[in-house]
């Protein structure tokens, strides 16, 4: 397996990145609390966000899941807000997903916590899918009674309180729901790595210009150590989450759970000490709203918690770690006639 990118990939990146950079700036993303761009969502179907992973001849780009996590990455270092995941994952299965006319939210209901329903993005929303155990339905959401909550952690993730949620039409099988959580899995953790890169940058940015004492507050030892972290963490993150786009595409050389697991165990870790960090790293300003540490520090914290959370993550590698420890045991003690 090869983790390094290709020229195209690079390309892509790039490509991404600045279309980011002009048009999600941090001084656009306040204009956007709490309230849901179509445009800019055009804009984003057009640049091939949601039909990255489809078929040409689909009218999708044809790329893979290696490719996809490159492209969220950049969309988490922005904090890009709508339902990204969602949308991309269903869009070879809902009709204008790919295209950005239909906005598709989701449920994830394979989540053991279980507890009341709430949707992100409820407003926006053209489709609403459910993943169950038994199978991924589609839900009319214009049906649904919803109670907006009045100040959502995240201001540019605004969740809705679903009363009651109704079974809806079934358009996958359990198999299928499965393979969807696992694969935005995933790409929240590119998300959550593009949180923690740009959490680093911020907090570097800062220190360099920041003087006290008639130096750069980024030359003190404090700040070196925090900010030497943050990169470490960073950079253990992109390894994690390229791994997990990798072995998705190539499932055989390794296992893909286990891949999807690691990585956003290691990203989301990634991107909450990094954004505290951020915030530290500004001193007193950091706690502001006029500084923008605050939104990546919520929207990692938002992330923690979709499709599996940080917790669950880490208690399937625990799982995954033992059992292999047990399968790997198991010749010697045969041979050894016990």
């Amino acid at each position: 397996m090869d983790f390094q990118r290709s020229d195209d990939q690079r390309a892509l990146q790039e490509g991404i990145r600045a279309f980011c950079d002009g048009r999600v700036s941090l001084e656009a993303l306040r204009g956007l609390e709490e309230k849901f761009d179509r445009t800019l969502w055009g804009e984003l179907a057009e640049m091939g966000v949601f039909s990255l992973r489809q078929p040409e001849s689909r009218g999708g780009v044809g790329l893979g899941m290696a490719d996809a996590v490159l492209v969220f990455s950049e969309l988490g270092r922005r904090l890009v807000p709508g339902p990204l995941a969602w949308t991309h994952l269903l869009a070879g299965r809902i009709d204008g997903a790919g295209s950005g006319e239909t906005v598709v939210g989701g449920v994830d209901q394979l989540d053991p916590r279980g507890g009341p329903v709430l949707v992100e993005h409820f407003g926006a929303l053209d489709a609403l899918v459910v993943l169950r155990a038994d199978g991924v339905y589609r839900v009319d959401a214009r049906k649904l009674r919803a109670e907006p909550v009045a100040t959502p952690l995240d201001p540019h993730t605004p969740v809705a309180l679903v009363a009651e949620l109704p079974r809806g039409d079934q358009i996958g099988d359990g198999a299928e729901a499965r393979q969807l959580r696992l694969e935005g899995s995933v790409l929240v953790a590119a998300q959550l790595l593009g949180i923690a890169e740009m959490s680093q940058e911020l907090a570097t940015e800062y220190a360099r210009g920041r003087e006290q004492f008639g130096r750069p507050i980024g030359s003190f030892q404090a700040i070196k150590h925090i900010l030497a972290d943050a990169y470490v963490r960073q950079e253990l993150a992109r390894a994690a989450v390229y791994a997990a786009g990798a072995t998705l595409d190539q499932p055989e050389v390794g296992s893909a759970v286990r891949a999807a697991a690691s990585a956003r165990v290691v990203a989301g870790e990634a991107a909450l000490k990094n954004a505290r960090a951020c915030v530290q790293v500004h001193g007193g300003m950091g706690y502001t709203w006029e500084i923008p540490a605050h939104y990546y520090l919520k929207r990692a914290i938002v992330l923690e918690n979709a499709f599996g959370t940080g917790e669950e993550q880490s208690e399937r590698m625990a799982e995954l770690l033992v059992s292999e420890a047990r399968s790997e045991a198991k010749p010697s003690e045969d041979q050894n006639g016990e």
